[in-house]
């Protein structure tokens, strides 16, 4: 427990030279002006970080499956729905697509309303695998999926290009409001959620385990469900679709703090995260010069760490 505190204070190090090297590096005086935009965008890269690192850790302790993120549920395929039909529907100028705080609130009940009817409908018996409400969110991701791209070969090219815009996550646009917003929503759902963190160390033993340890199992699912689904359309409204990343920060959490405390392991995953996406803003900004895009190297790393994930799997298993 000493090694892992150590740990942590280490990171939490890292987390403020990472934070102090982004917002105070070449500022040239322009105080006024540079220094509460790179305040705001360090912000949401921590709201949007320790919202995906909560989400990926509860949400991988209640499958017992290392490799899986909520977004298998669909949630990001729900999100691309939903501004494909805005735009096909009513246009980029109306409100519902112009307005950021308008379009903000319409994806997260969008996000959230799916994956509370998918659970509903999923849960309506007792003792339901938890492994066939991940088949049925495969499955409806899929569909949601080609029900997006068909509509995108429909829509006007000029049009498409404010979808094309939602695709990949973006912190240089992020409106102000909408961060507090978020921030509110994130500090609420993980300070409720944080009080589960004793019954997640029994979840980790396994449904029979859990319940005869006198934990409700399936009441404890279904509220880490709901909680990863706020967290996870938060931090997708706000910023966008970041695939990989939730399962970057929490398998770095679990290699480096050999411990069953998910209080280590999800403050571990979250220190993860805000040191991965300030370091990386600050590396696409200043090495990359704006060329490319702090989602498309994470979903690239990303994607090879998922592969090194499944060939570690399929050895040990």
């Amino acid at each position: 427990m000493r090694s892992n505190k150590t740990k942590l204070l280490i990171m939490l190090a890292l987390v403020v030279v990472a934070t102090l090297l982004y917002v105070f590096q070449d500022l040239n005086g322009s105080y006024h002006y540079a220094l509460p935009r790179r305040l705001m965008k360090v912000l949401a890269m921590a709201i949007t970080g320790i919202a995906i690192a909560y989400a990926t850790v509860t949400f991988q302790t209640i499958t017992h499956n290392r490799i899986l993120t909520p977004s298998i549920m669909g949630i990001d395929s729900m999100y691309m729905l939903l501004q494909t039909l805005i735009i096909f529907t009513l246009g980029s100028a109306h409100i519902a697509a112009a307005n950021s705080t308008v379009n903000f609130f319409i994806s997260l009940v969008g996000m959230v309303g799916f994956a509370l009817i998918l659970y509903r409908f999923m849960f309506r018996k007792e003792g339901q695998p938890i492994f066939f409400l991940l088949l049925v969110g495969i499955i409806v991701g899929t569909l949601l999926g080609s029900l997006t791209t068909f509509l995108q070969v429909l829509i006007d090219p000029n049009e498409f290009m404010n979808v094309q815009d939602k695709m990949f996550a973006s912190f240089n646009n992020v409106d102000v409001s909408l961060v507090w917003i978020a921030l509110v929503i994130v500090v609420v759902t993980i300070a409720y959620g944080w009080t589960k963190m004793s019954e997640l160390d029994v979840l980790s033993l396994g449904r029979d385990n859990a319940r005869n340890l006198g934990v409700n199992y399936d009441g404890v699912v279904k509220t880490m469900l709901i909680l990863s689904a706020i967290l996870i359309a938060t931090s997708t409204a706000l910023v966008g679709p970041i695939t990989f990343f939730g399962l970057i920060v929490a398998n770095l959490a679990y290699q480096f703090f050999h411990t069953y405390k998910h209080s280590v392991l999800v403050t571990g995953a979250m220190l993860f995260s805000m040191i991965a996406l300030i370091g990386g803003q600050w590396i696409v900004e200043r090495v990359f010069t704006f060329s490319t895009t702090l989602s498309v190297i994470i979903n690239f790393v990303g994607g090879i760490y998922f592969i090194y994930l499944l060939l570690r799997e399929s050895r040990s298993s």
